[in-house]
């Protein structure tokens, strides 16, 4: 099965690049908007504050003119001169910074125009302060009908205009603006629909890839159950047969050999010195004959199958006990019933593994073994308060690793535990089917 890495890997880039360009673009997107909001809403509403300035400057210099006009007045023409002066300078500095606003949206024309004009006026306005200055009232005030109301009317109009350029520029702008969240928006749901389809698709390959590789690591497993319990089932059938020719073979060698030396040594004279080899040889016979036995028990124990589970654990630990000086305290528990020859050499490979591991390994002088019998299952203990299990051990023995293949033969379990005084607990449980029923 190839390896998903490369697949996922250039989603991954993908994606990357995706997320990349949609922030690139809406950064673009956000800065020309905030150029636009800058550069053209912020300035044409100041701009428009500033016609506002020149619009009422231009309205109290109708009002004075007005004034100017009725007869009522008590005061002469040239009363009016310093206000006139006034308006006159706050509108030269209203149009000055009007004209810096709206210098990159006015036309030459434009600005050309409105300061010609308002030239024009003031021209128009010295003019008639001069004719009432030197006494010609009735003049100043009939060029102030005919030219200066007129000239205040058109430059009113003009800012008038102006001021609507303004509303319909700000209007625009405003349309440009909600253009750009508009497409801001759209390209945020595009990318989310495409990195949502993006993150499906890789789910979906993701999905498909593990379980490929699942079903290959179920045969795998499978495989490697089928070979472990091959494995163990010739390595039990291998030592079986050498039990067997140990048992059979060398040991009816070893005495028959035995059998002739005491026949031979019975007809020596008893204070010969062959006699007294012929006995040697026969007790170093004997020795070979048990060590030959113990070895056969050791590889294979025939109780197992002439005597079965129970039998075979009394006389285990009894000689674990002899040999190796552990006390060992034996508990057996519950009714028992009659375990098939597999199953009984897989628990009892199970408990040997184990008191093997706590006579070597574990420091321990003591060791319980308990023997359970269940109406579910068969359960056997062994625990100890050594050393237990270290953690600083990469993997574990292959003792451990065939004590686990043989739980799962059995379709059993089995756990290591540390119980409260320390030490090790090594809990097998069997199913009492399986225990009763499994087959060789």
């Amino acid at each position: 099965m190839r390896s998903p890495t490369a697949g996922l890997f250039l989603g991954l880039v993908i994606t990357l690049a995706a997320v990349v360009a949609y922030s690139w673009y809406t950064t673009q997107q956000i800065s020309g908007l905030q150029a636009l909001q800058n550069n053209l809403v912020d300035r044409n509403r100041k701009d428009s504050l500033q016609l506002l300035r020149i619009q009422n400057d231009l309205n109290s210099l109708g009002l004075g003119m007005r004034d100017m006009l009725d007869n009522n007045e008590p005061y002469p023409l040239t009363a009016w001169s310093a206000q006139f002066q006034r308006i006159r300078s706050d509108l030269d500095n209203a149009l000055r910074v009007e004209e810096d606003l709206a210098a990159t949206r006015r036309t030459p024309e434009q600005r050309q125009y409105l300061a010609s004009s308002l030239a024009q006026f003031w021209d128009a306005v010295d003019r008639t302060f001069a004719l009432a200055q030197s006494g010609k009232a009735d003049e100043a005030r009939a060029q102030i009908r005919l030219t200066l109301q007129a000239r205040q009317s058109a430059l009113s109009s003009a800012v008038a205009r102006l001021l609507v350029e303004n509303n319909e520029s700000e209007e625009q702008a405003n349309q440009q603006i909600r253009q750009i969240y508009g497409r801001v928006q759209r390209q945020v749901y595009l990318f989310l629909g495409a990195t949502l389809t993006a993150i499906v698709l890789t789910s979906l390959y993701v999905i498909y890839a593990n379980r490929q590789l699942f079903a290959q690591l179920a045969i795998l497993s499978e495989q490697r159950s089928d070979l472990a319990q091959k494995l163990i089932s010739t390595q039990e059938s291998t030592l079986r047969h050498i039990s067997r020719e140990l048992h059979d073979e060398f040991g009816q060698i070893l005495t028959a050999v035995g059998a002739m030396l005491g026949r031979a040594e019975k007809h020596t004279s008893e204070n010969s010195p062959v006699r007294t080899e012929l006995k040697e040889v026969r007790d170093i016979t004997q020795t070979t004959l048990d060590n030959v036995r113990s070895l056969s028990q050791a590889l294979h124990p025939v109780m197992l199958d002439e005597a079965g589970l129970e039998s075979t654990v009394d006389w285990y630990l009894a000689t674990v006990e002899k040999q190796t000086g552990t006390d060992i305290c034996y508990e057996k528990s519950g009714d028992s019933f009659p375990v098939s020859g597999s199953a009984s050499i897989h628990v009892y490979r199970v408990l040997q593994e184990a008191l093997n591991n706590v006579t070597r390994h574990s420091g321990a002088h003591e060791a319980w073994v308990r023997l359970r019998f269940t109406k579910q299952d068969l359960e056997l203990e062994v625990e100890d308060h050594g050393k237990g299990f270290s953690a600083d051990v990469p993997r574990p023995g292959i003792g451990l690793v065939a004590m686990r293949e043989r739980a799962e033969l059995l379709d059993g379990t089995l756990e290591f535990r540390q119980p409260a005084a320390g030490g090790t607990l090594v809990r097998l449980r069997v199913p009492r089917e399986r225990a009763e029923l499994h087959a060789e």
